[in-house]
């Protein structure tokens, strides 16, 4: 991607600050494994999303009104030794061309640089909860005061930076849309992929690994979060990711993975018999999560919220157990009391977007928040009937089902962006015995 998107961003952030308003914003650090190794790096995400750098430990400064200019980057110094085994760093001097910014400095200069920095702020942004960087923060106001003595004057307003990128980041525009569709195209074509490859006798890690061999063969850079796969009664554990037992010919198993591609993540849930043929418990039970998913998608659209999907969901879901006599008495009252949480513990959706659990608030003053063109989000019924509920009858315990979606909220309505992937009982029956696809 060029910088330009990155600029654009800054620009953005820099018009709601307040005449030398500061606004700080850390990268992410490398975290030890064990010993001299590290987990993979991963950028923070706002850093990533003001400047499309993913080198650990730098930070991005913007301060409205500077005559040397609004943005800074501090980076780590380029180091031939260490380049050696860690990569060539892009160090300062390409850091301004190549990120777009109007200064770039080693992070060796970054104690001196924003003590001259916050004496001269109105008020500083940063993320609050941070707080390795808000205890430097208070080292540099000392340094202020230490330097400056009697004349030393300081900023007296802290404003949380995060919440206000997170409203930034939850309306996507044209470039991430494309960024998110391709990860979720690459999400469902694991998904196919997966189920393609299902035999009984399979373990569920046989069929991480087919996922995870197609998130990497198209260029996703990682799984965008633990990829679940629980098979029988594993898939009523929401997070499970254990991913060790072996499937039996019977059983469902349940697939919850996406693919990052260029930091956005796809998340996509599907739920298809081990041996490629549901039974009938398994179908009436995946028929009406089916039912709530697909009516859950269509009341998705400009101007309906979150709650009202939520809401929908739960009367279809409620309705249904209580057709099959999982549940008895009003429906009304059935839903007033929660009768559906022992089966259907979750929320029907969540942001998406460089975090699979994205950034963005989900009510506005007191209410729940209107949907608006841009916003992507999942759907993501389900019905979980662990092994222990001896309320129900045998033939339902050990079932769980959970079909998940990824959709963007357009002005006609909403796009869904893992349609490639099959979700009905025909579509998914077909895939899987297909011999011929199966031997691809």
């Amino acid at each position: 991607m060029s910088y330009q998107p990155f600029h654009q961003r800054r620009q953005e952030l820099l018009e709601q600050l307040p005449d030398k308003g500061l606004a700080l914003i850390p990268a992410a650090s490398e975290v030890t494994r064990s010993r001299d190794t590290e987990y993979p790096f991963h950028q923070a995400s706002d850093f990533w999303y003001l400047t499309g750098f993913t080198e650990p430990d730098g930070l991005l400064v913007l301060m409205k009104g500077r005559s040397e200019g609004e943005s800074l980057i501090f980076t780590l110094p380029k180091d031939p030794a260490m380049e050696v085994w860690t990569g060539i760093r892009l160090g300062q001097e390409e850091a301004v061309p190549r990120l777009g910014v109007d200064q770039a400095f080693s992070l060796t200069e970054v104690d001196e640089q924003l003590i001259e920095l916050i004496g001269e702020a109105s008020e500083v942004w940063l993320p609050l909860e941070d707080l390795k960087l808000y205890q430097r923060y208070l080292g540099w106001r000392q340094g202020v005061r230490s330097k400056r003595k009697r004349s030393a004057t300081l900023p007296d307003r802290l404003v949380d930076v995060a919440a206000q990128l997170a409203e930034m980041r939850l309306i996507k525009s044209a470039d991430e849309v494309d960024l998110m569709r391709q990860a979720a195209q690459i999400s469902a074509d694991a998904h196919c992929r997966a189920m393609k490859a299902c035999r009984p006798g399979m373990y569920e890690y046989q069929l991480q690994a087919e996922l995870e061999h197609e998130f990497a063969f198209q260029g996703a850079a990682a799984p965008a979060y633990a990829s679940i796969v629980g098979a029988g009664a594993n898939a009523c554990v929401l997070h499970y990711i254990a991913n060790q037992s072996q499937m039996q010919s019977g059983d469902l198993v349940l697939i919850d993975a996406g693919a990052e591609y260029q930091g956005y993540a796809g998340d996509i849930t599907r739920t298809f018999p081990v041996n490629g043929q549901f039974t009938p418990p398994q179908k009436q039970l995946y028929e009406l999560v089916l039912k709530a998913n697909q009516e859950a998608i269509k009341l998705t659209c400009p101007g309906t919220t979150l709650e009202a999907i939520h809401h929908a969901v739960l009367r279809i879901l409620t309705q249904g157990l209580l057709d099959l006599g999982i549940l008895s008495g009003d429906l009304e009252q059935l839903i007033e009391d929660g009768a559906f949480k022992p089966y259907f513990m979750h929320g029907t959706s969540h942001w998406l977007g460089l975090d699979v659990h994205d950034v963005g608030c989900y009510r506005l003053h007191g209410e729940a928040r209107p949907l608006k063109p841009g916003m992507v989000l999942t759907i993501e019924p389900g019905l979980y009937f662990a092994p222990d509920r001896d309320e129900v009858d045998p033939s339902w315990r050990g079932i769980g089902i959970r079909i998940e979606d990824d959709v963007l909220v357009t002005p006609e309505g909403c796009e869904v962006f893992s349609r490639g992937v099959p979700k009905t009982v025909a579509e998914l029956e077909a895939l899987m015995g297909d011999e011929d696809a199966a031997n691809t």
